[in-house]
């Protein structure tokens, strides 16, 4: 689901970028009023596992691959607008390091698998919660549905925003200067392998790691991240989880073909076009991601290299957030001391 450089237009990347806008300013503010060190692990934490979750590539229908993103579980878990901050660090260490998702599309991205998928997950959960009466069985299942139908709307988004692009960008051939599949092709393509497949994953996913919260962590789910006791176990458990996660990372490139949509230039070649879009072309290229397509250059081994930049993406991730935690919290600090420090204000 990740769009790459060279399918969407300039104007189209500068659209979506600006819509992401007000959510990441709401996300920050929220995120930055909730912060201490009882929550930053936490919110580091599943960072770290949406990461990871996107690295296990499953078949999909038509030769074509997919993965979980893990976006509506972290919205239950931390709430939609910790969960944008948090998955949007992920996606943003995954198109600058590992080139899956390009830089200009980032905004595309991020609108999709973190702004659609954390809002529509959250609150369809929260909808349907109404009926669990504290069952935690059911909580479970509707926390699975939400996750099905959040990965599947943004998947739609995907598809449209690839679709539109032949409508409203092509040349006096009417050849597309970027994305070459229009509506017709984009909406059933993308969600044919998600409503079958991948919107599956991702209900398994949020379900199982519900469920296991509820089994050894309920506490975390009533105390708003606040208590130390409650939340430590789960962070320690998590990183753990995580190791294993990673080091069981290669089976993702066991899943063959490409994900739809993310074709590079061979790709695009052998789908019997005709042409390269001319756009393509020139925006493809725009960032080279130092560890693209999860490849450590000198490892000499495909398996051992996904496993390695695993880790190295986790680290990153962490490193990342818990960075840009630190900021937040120095700021709000100085902005406190600045205002008690204002005359008629006590000190």
């Amino acid at each position: 689901m990740h769009i790459p450089d060279g399918y969407l237009s300039p104007a189209t990347s500068v659209t979506l970028y600006s819509m992401c806008v007000p959510f990441m300013a709401k996300a920050s503010k929220e995120t930055k009023r909730k912060l201490n060190d009882k929550t930053v692990p936490l919110i580091s934490l599943f960072s770290a596992l949406s990461f990871v979750i996107m690295m296990f590539n499953v078949p999909l229908p038509g030769g074509t691959t997919g993965h979980a993103v893990g976006a509506t579980i972290t919205a239950i878990v931390l709430g939609p607008w910790i969960a944008m901050l948090s998955l949007t660090v992920a996606l943003v260490i995954q198109a600058l390091f590992f080139g899956d998702g390009g830089i200009l599309a980032l905004g595309a991205n991020v609108f999709n698998m973190v702004i659609v998928m954390t809002l529509s997950g959250y609150f369809i959960y929260q909808i349907l919660d109404r009926w669990s009466k504290t069952l935690v069985k059911r909580k479970v299942i509707f926390s699975a549905v939400a996750g099905y139908i959040s990965i599947n709307l943004a998947a739609l988004c995907t598809a449209v925003e690839l679709g539109i692009q032949p409508l409203l960008f092509h040349n006096n051939l009417g050849q597309s200067l970027y994305f070459p599949y229009g509506l017709n092709v984009s909406i059933p393509s993308m969600l044919i392998g998600h409503l079958t497949i991948a919107g599956f994953a991702e209900a398994l996913v949020t379900g199982l790691i519900l469920s296991w919260i509820y089994k050894t962590n309920p506490g975390i789910m009533t105390s708003n991240m606040n208590s130390v006791e409650k939340n430590y176990p789960i962070v320690k458990w998590g990183l753990i989880a995580l190791g294993v996660l990673v080091i069981l990372s290669p089976l993702g490139l066991l899943a063959p073909g490409t994900a739809w949509g993310e074709w590079g230039r061979i790709e695009l070649e052998k789908l019997g076009l005709g042409y390269i879009p001319q756009g393509f072309d020139k925006w493809s290229n725009f960032w080279k991601a130092p560890l693209s397509q999860y490849n450590l250059p000198q490892s000499g081994n495909p398996t051992i290299g996904y496993m390695f930049s695993g880790f190295i993406g986790v680290f990153m991730t962490i490193l990342v957030l818990s960075g840009t935690f630190w900021i937040m919290r120095r700021l709000s600090k100085n902005n406190i001391l600045k205002v008690s420090k204002k005359p008629g204000k006590s000190t």
